[in-house]
């Protein structure tokens, strides 16, 4: 009699414990699905929310005050940035920002268009640059402040706008904080030369887009090595296709004479800095007007390729060189600036878009949006006077005679 009533008190402890375990794993799934194992994810049917917000009116507020969120779930630690973002909202008084999640469907597009139509001041992009594209496919041509919190491999965009990296308190500081500065975006138009390298459409790119070598090297890049060297790892891709064959393509420039020419891989830029504090196309500037467009080849095996790369590191360091000793080198960058760009290739060749690969193209047309994403960014530093106006302000000449001084 006694096993069967402990028998009936130990059931009903372990349901309720059973019950209680649901409701807490439950709570903590609705407000951050990422603390739960995907397995209890799936089988007590835990979403992620659709946005965090308070229902309460907002009343007049300032251009930085309704924030959203954009995260690739992913990324490690965005469960840690969460939290760091409710913080960082409530201690200056500000609404409940909206949370939304990628999707392998959807990079972040839709989440943006969301964050839009509920009414975000500013839509921030929690990722790398995929995210950060897919984010500002929307954010181009809106009324709307984008802001980054770059937790990616190269974070390459956010690299050229000088936003904090690898410093979450610091890059929030800019999304809540910063000035708000208007920048160009490029659209390229992709044709395939065939229906099985994918359909025709047109993208948007913040960085760099590109045709030869480099897509070759983004498509071959293994991600165990991305995630354990970082963009390091694109250089043993690119030393796998080094003994691949030019490609030939002819290059229009705005309303230029076309250029037919064969080389290693042509770019068409927005912005010129890349990790390791390498400058491939130094003059590059995300708010001219224009994309600036270089074609790299190299010729002679290890010794052209040694020599492209102190190029490219030579420029950087501010080194040019007389236009003669060219001919006899054994590699070249050429560069050119312009508002639309062409370029036809002789071959279908693989083409790749901020670090993305894209298939196959046979003609690719590049054109820039001038200012047309205002972005969240630090502010400028305060200029220090110089001497000269120290100088002037402590002038005895300019003190009154009788020695009082108007503050």
């Amino acid at each position: 009699m006694a096993a069967d009533v402990l028998g009936i008190i130990g059931f009903a402890v372990g349901v309720v414990a059973l019950l209680l375990a649901v409701t807490v794993t439950r709570r903590i799934g609705q407000r951050d699905p990422l603390n739960v194992p995907h397995f209890w994810r799936r089988a007590l049917v835990i979403r992620p929310p659709a946005m965090d917000s308070t229902d309460e009116p907002l009343g007049a507020l300032t251009r930085n005050q309704r924030l959203a969120f954009i995260a690739n779930p992913t990324k490690a630690g965005v469960s840690h940035v969460r939290e760091q973002a409710m913080r960082a909202c409530a201690i200056r008084y500000l609404p409940q920002p909206m949370w939304f999640y990628t999707t392998e469907d959807d990079p972040g597009t839709g989440q943006a268009r969301q964050a839009l139509e509920q009414g975000a001041d500013v839509v921030v992009a929690v990722g790398g640059d995929g995210t950060v594209r897919a984010v500002a496919e929307v954010m181009a041509n809106s009324d709307r402040i984008m802001g980054i919190l770059p937790m990616g491999t190269g974070n390459l965009f956010a690299r050229n706008l000088d936003v904090p990296l690898n410093d979450i308190p610091s890059a929030l500081r800019t999304v809540i904080e910063g000035e708000d500065r208007a920048v160009d975006v490029g659209w390229i138009d992709i044709e395939r030369a065939h229906p099985s390298h994918g359909e025709n459409g047109t993208h948007i790119f913040l960085v760099i887009a590109g045709v030869g070598l480099d897509a070759e090297m983004v498509a071959g890049a293994d991600d165990r090595l991305k995630r354990r060297l970082g963009w390091f790892a694109y250089f043993f891709a690119a030393a796998a296709h080094m003994r691949g064959k030019r490609m030939g393509a002819t290059v229009t420039v705005d309303d230029a004479k076309p250029v037919k020419s064969e080389m290693r891989t042509v770019l068409m830029a927005n912005v010129g800095r890349l990790p390791g504090g390498i400058q491939l196309i130094p003059d590059a500037s995300v708010s001219d007007g224009k994309l600036d467009v270089a074609t790299l080849d190299a010729r002679g095996g290890i010794v052209g390729w040694t020599e492209l790369f102190g190029t490219v590191i030579a420029q950087g360091a501010g080194i040019t060189e007389p236009w003669l000793p060219r001919l006899l080198r054994t590699s070249r960058i050429d560069h050119v600036r312009g508002k639309e760009i062409v370029v036809d290739l002789a071959s279908p060749q693989k083409i790749q878009i901020d670090g993305e690969s894209a298939g196959r193209a046979g003609k690719i047309r590049g054109r820039v949006d001038h200012g047309a994403l205002t972005v969240r960014v630090p502010p400028k530093p305060a200029e220090k006077p110089d001497k000269a106006s120290k100088a002037s302000a402590s002038d005895p000449a300019d003190v009154p005679e009788d020695g009082n001084h108007e503050i």
